[in-house]
């Protein structure tokens, strides 16, 4: 589960005009799915130099947790140097992800 800021929002209490706190709630993370007939190493960090840190199984689908500029790499969906964050230190490269998108589709990875 990932945590997710709420916004603050403006609340009313009796007149007085104040800013509500953000607050952490937990959410599930939307998961994509890996490409099909791909058993994609997960390194421990973006590009092929990191350690695997284990493989996934065919037909896996991962949340996407942040996103990270790193090594380029050609996969079934393109070419790109985004590496996604799928766990704590955790990463695969997004050319193996159908997001559905060319560019970040979640939050950089600080």
């Amino acid at each position: 589960m990932a945590l997710e800021e709420v916004r603050p929002e403006t609340v009313d209490l009796g007149g007085v005009e104040t800013i509500a706190e953000p607050l952490l709630t937990t959410r599930s993370a939307k998961r994509y799915p890996v490409a099909p007939g791909h058993r994609v190493n997960v390194r421990s960090g973006p590009g092929t130099g990191y350690d695997v840190v284990r493989v996934l199984a065919y037909n896996a689908r991962v949340p996407i947790n942040c996103q990270k500029t790193g090594e380029r790499v050609s996969g079934p969906y393109g070419t790109t140097n985004i590496w996604d964050c799928i766990g704590s230190g955790e990463f695969i490269s997004d050319a193996y992800v159908q997001t559905g998108s060319d560019g970040y589709v979640a939050i950089r990875c600080s």
